[in-house]
């Protein structure tokens, strides 16, 4: 038998261990500082990152909402166009990238900590320019990638996970995560029951932010504040839904400068949107929500009137979502 493969294989486990003890040996002051910041986190942790490291931080953010840390994952490019509108004050952002230099990533960082979110960087360029934008710096530096030619992310992605992991487990336990609060949150599989409920399950019913659209832009966006999701659902007198502004519409029109509060909404509102039926199954809207990256959509009955709406969080588990409020 040709063991050429074999041998090759066992070369790439010892080189990612090497990376895993390596990165372990520099945890120092700035762990235990992440680990307190996390911990004393009055809000939510926003993961971040572009690529290999995005996907490596949607499981950290998985990681993390599943054992009593509320997080979600924030993509760099959709953050620029209007969803760093869910992130708050009291929120700490955990930022990915290898080099430091991801300039996607970097790009919004700067508006993040104006919010007055605290940031974690995850990297191996300490003195990178995320370095810099940064309240933390996490060295996750490996000698070497994987790959014959050191290109491929593959031991600094392994050690990136490791640490979210080593973060998340710090974090139960200065939280006194029980056994209990973990089979509540994984009863069964919690997200696999999600996807086999119906709209009708999962849906916000009351309060809906919603406003006549033929009201003025100013009236829209107070009901967009309070309303807590992202979005206003946009009715006629029949309270039929005609359309909806969410955070991202709000950016377009300040940056283009049409932003007239006593404008008519209906003029600059997104008209006749997608929606959900309360039968459509929960797998079925995920999908569709992820393929049009959308975090929420109306529920209508068969006359188009709204019943409510489904946020994509609470489809993942992430509790009962408020994006705004006192």
């Amino acid at each position: 038998m040709d063991t050429t493969w074999i041998e090759r294989g066992k070369e790439v486990f010892a080189i990612e261990t090497e990376a895993l003890a390596a990165v372990a040996e520099r945890l120092g002051p700035s762990f235990n500082a992440a680990v307190g910041l996390l911990a004393a986190c009055s809000g939510r942790v926003a993961v971040t990152g572009i690529g290999k490291s995005g996907l490596v931080g949607r499981k950290i953010a998985a990681t993390l909402s599943s054992t009593g840390t509320p997080a979600f994952f924030l993509h760099p490019v959709e953050g620029a166009h209007g969803d760093l509108g869910s992130v708050r004050h009291n929120d700490v952002i955990i930022a990915i990238s290898y080099s430091g230099k991801t300039d996607e990533l970097n790009a919004i960082l700067p508006a993040l900590r104006r919010l007055g979110a605290k940031v974690i960087a995850l990297t191996g360029g300490t003195g990178a320019p995320i370095a810099a934008l940064a309240d933390l710096v996490l060295d996750i530096h490996v000698p070497k990638e994987a790959c014959a030619m050191n290109l491929v992310p593959t031991s600094s992605t392994t050690a990136t996970l490791a640490l979210g992991d080593a973060l998340a487990v710090c974090l139960m336990e200065a939280k006194g995560f029980t056994p209990g609060d973990f089979k509540r949150y994984h009863p069964g599989g919690a997200l696999g029951q999600r996807l086999s409920l119906r709209v009708a399950d999962l849906m916000h019913t009351a309060p809906i932010p919603t406003a006549r659209d033929n009201a003025p832009l100013g009236i829209a966006l107070s009901a967009l504040d309070k309303g807590g999701f992202g979005a206003v659902l946009l009715t006629d007198a029949a309270n039929t839904l005609t359309g909806i502004l969410t955070d991202g519409d709000v950016r377009r029109l300040l940056c283009r400068g049409l932003a007239d509060l006593d404008k008519a909404t209906a003029m600059v509102m997104t008209g006749n949107p997608r929606h959900a039926t309360p039968d459509m199954s929960i797998a079925e809207v995920m999908d569709f929500m992820e393929q049009k990256s959308i975090t929420v959509m109306p529920v209508l009955d068969g006359a188009r009137k709204v019943l409510g709406l489904v946020h994509l969080h609470d489809i993942l588990g992430k509790g009962q979502v408020r994006f705004s409020g006192p």
